[in-house]
């Protein structure tokens, strides 16, 4: 895993970002750093879109994809597929979500995917967009057991135990 005081250096580029904050550990962050490349970091979502459900995010403060370097942009694909896989053989959804977000309040932020396990027991049979939303509405996120409970799994299979 990357050095902490370089996360650090990341995140005080941009203060007040939220994605910078729970990278640098200056916020509490449950599940902690989960996995990452030269570039990227996948830690647990802090909302309220379930158990499983995954942020990655370059390391640093960038708001536009077309702000990625190449090196991060070469990085992305791969990571995406590998977290994604990871997440479908834990939790055996029907589907991985893979969403761009990157507002805040109507601004551009940091820019993040979010993997998101959609399994057949749905809010209201909702899916998609619709899904994500009535998740928001609700507001209700994980306990810290379960999320810090998933992310020990996921570790442990993307090191291959």
């Amino acid at each position: 895993m990357a050095n902490r005081a370089l996360l650090q250096l990341y995140a005080r580029a941009v203060e007040g970002c939220l994605a910078c904050e729970l990278t640098a550990g200056e916020r509490e962050l449950p599940g902690g750093l989960i996995d990452e490349t030269g570039h990227w970091v996948v830690e647990h979502c802090v909302g309220p879109l379930g158990v499983g459900t995954l942020i990655v995010k370059p390391k640093r403060h960038v708001t536009h994809i077309w702000e990625l370097d190449d090196a991060e942009a070469i990085e992305l694909g791969p990571l995406l597929q590998r977290i994604s896989r990871a997440i479908a053989k834990l939790l055996g959804p029907e589907q991985v979500y893979a969403t761009l977000w990157s507002h805040a309040g109507g601004t551009p932020v940091h820019v993040h995917w979010v993997l998101q396990p959609v399994g057949p027991h749905r809010p209201d049979g909702l899916f998609g967009p619709h899904l994500q939303v009535a998740m928001f509405d609700r507001g209700q996120a994980p306990t810290t057991a379960a999320v810090e409970t998933v992310a020990d799994e996921l570790r442990a299979l993307l090191a291959g135990r």
